[in-house]
């Protein structure tokens, strides 16, 4: 038993008991589709695509079931040799000779795609950032983070928009050549990332322009393209709010300068929403609290434009806080990384996702996960990333979790839950959460429950009895399947430090720590008989404990 467990055992017991929560899951009454919004994954370094870690995690997530798995990743037209670094990347698609003439290379590109592809994957095609031959301030050209900021040359806009047009509209044709017309339409060509902040170096004014011209380049190549942005900082602040409405009112009505017509092609929205969290007292305290407000504030804005209100919105980036490089052991903040708090605090976020698209009649397309892996770094360094060497995190069997749910989101009740208000307002401070999120599919129910806090801090058990009404007559009796992601269950972080922390396992220790990484079920399946149509479960949830209840007859 490691240390910090026995120390939780031990506060645990010392605190008052929780009364018992009861959790109804109506079966037959549906409240909506379930859409797979989770399957969205992005990365700064493109070039840890196609490495072997790489590869093995593009394969796991692509293997999610009931829908392909999107990726979006930086710097996908950045100038350099193609070797990664922390927060940079490069494929060398567009150089020029020495007479200014463009030169496409899309070797590296295919590399990336390729991978996507071969493992059932598709990319969310992000067009950035720009090459060194043609920003308007070439040098210097590379950042050197983290010792500097990250605006260099390649965050500028092009000294001539003609040529970026060509560049955009080559890659586009080049990938319908590649990979085919249908495939190619089954994508997402996003703008650019970040331009309210440092990630553009131009104006708002300026970015427009870069969008009719890709836009209309994107269109030129293959009409049916799906083309969007603007990929904005959330629209709870000031510089993420302004620049997207802007946005949304020049693709609405503004002057194309591409083709001296009224506004411009948008096929989807995007913007991101990050949470904000912080050490108090010594505590970790996670910040779900602004991820929602900039999701709450995005789908509203876009509600009030009528001409783009029903677009597929993708959150194109969509974590607990912005950056995945800064590691917790310099971070502290990010302590939750590698715990079972990461997988819970994202059941919480989905299910106030999915409420607020409901509550504005947003068309959610995608939830991005702004996670994968880091090439050569320590084991479990704290990064935000879904394996590490590897070796899955915690975090990796949440969307194995997602994958297993299906059919139609039905109504759930539960005593332990703080409501979407609440939560809002206040966080998860004082009480936990302790609520769900169920489907229906054909001759199965799924219910996915979590116990959960904004604060990482000991506490007793949860007793939860779900119970699932609404089921067939013909269903006497249902096979149970419980899944458990907690600091015992699905969890490699647990097995490494028991091993003693290795930062260089043998293969037997690194086999089992590829085992412990996958998800796990808390018993063996059994079968429940029901009476008139209700099955009941009992069990005891720790604290940020998650659990999928599989019923299937």
């Amino acid at each position: 038993m490691t240390g910090r467990v026995a120390l939780l055992l031990l506060l645990a017991a010392a605190l008052p008991a929780q009364e018992k929560v009861t959790i109804r899951v109506d079966a037959g009454a549906a409240i909506g589709p379930w859409s797979p919004v989770y399957r969205y994954f992005g990365y700064d370094e493109p070039n840890y695509t196609y490495m072997p870690h790489g590869r093995k995690l593009v394969g796991e997530l692509a293997a999610l079931p009931a829908a392909p798995a999107y990726f979006r990743t930086h710097s996908l037209l950045v100038t350099g040799d193609g070797q990664p670094a922390l927060k940079w990347g490069s494929t060398n698609a567009y150089t020029e000779d020495a007479a200014g003439r463009p030169v496409y290379d899309f070797a590296i590109l295919d590399r990336i795609f390729d991978t996507y592809l071969q493992a059932r994957g598709k990319p969310m095609v992000e067009m950035g950032f720009m090459p060194q031959a043609l920003s308007v301030k070439p040098e210097p050209y590379r950042h050197d983070w983290p010792r500097t900021g990250i605006q260099a040359g390649w965050a500028y806009p092009p000294k001539d928009y003609q040529k970026w047009a060509g560049l955009i509209h080559q890659l586009v044709k080049h990938c319908v050549e590649r990979y085919g017309k249908a495939e190619v339409e089954s994508w997402w060509w996003e703008l650019w990332n970040e331009p309210d902040i440092m990630y553009w170096a131009g104006t708002p004014e300026e970015y427009d322009k870069l969008y009719d011209y890709t836009a209309d380049a994107v269109k030129r190549a293959l009409p049916t393209a799906r083309v969007g942005g603007p990929a904005t900082t959330g629209p709870r602040g000031a510089h993420g709010a302004a620049f997207l409405h802007q946005f949304l009112e020049h693709c609405t009505s503004g002057a194309n300068t591409a083709t001296g017509k009224s506004g411009a092609p948008l096929d989807f929205v995007s913007f991101h929403a990050k949470g904000s969290p912080e050490v108090v007292s010594g505590r970790l305290r996670m910040g779900l609290t602004s991820e929602l407000a900039d999701l709450n504030a995005g789908f509203a804005m876009l509600a009030s434009f009528p001409a783009q209100a029903r677009l597929p919105v993708i959150v194109s980036e969509w974590d607990p806080e912005g950056c995945a490089a800064c590691p917790a052991r310099t971070h502290p903040q990010n302590a939750y990384r590698n715990t079972e708090l990461y997988p819970v605090n994202r059941a919480v976020a989905l299910n106030a996702a999915l409420k607020l698209a409901d509550k504005y009649r947003t068309n959610l397309e995608g939830l991005l996960t702004w996670a994968f892996e880091f090439e050569g770094q320590p084991y479990f360094e704290g990064f935000r990333t879904l394996a590490t060497n590897g070796v899955d995190k915690p975090v990796l069997n949440f969307f194995r979790m997602a994958g297993l749910m299906g059919g139609q989101r039905v109504r759930v009740a539960s005593t332990g839950a703080l409501g979407l208000d609440a939560i809002m307002a206040h966080g998860v401070r004082e009480k936990p959460d302790i609520d769900a999120l169920a489907t229906a599919n054909g001759h199965e129910v799924a219910i996915l429950a979590w116990n959960y806090s904004d604060e990482d801090a000991a506490a007793p058990d949860a007793p939860v009895e779900v119970v699932v009404e609404g089921l067939p007559s013909a269903a006497a009796r249902v096979l149970l399947k419980h899944y458990r992601i907690d600091e015992r269950h699905s969890n490699a972080y647990t097995a490494w430090k028991e091993m003693g922390s290795p930062q260089n396992p043998t293969p037997d220790q690194y086999a089992r720590l590829e085992s412990a990484g996958q998800l796990q079920m808390l018993e063996s399946p059994r079968w429940l008989w029901t009476a008139e149509g209700s099955a009941r479960v009992e069990f005891s949830l720790p604290r940020q404990g998650l659990s999928l209840l599989e019923l299937s007859w």
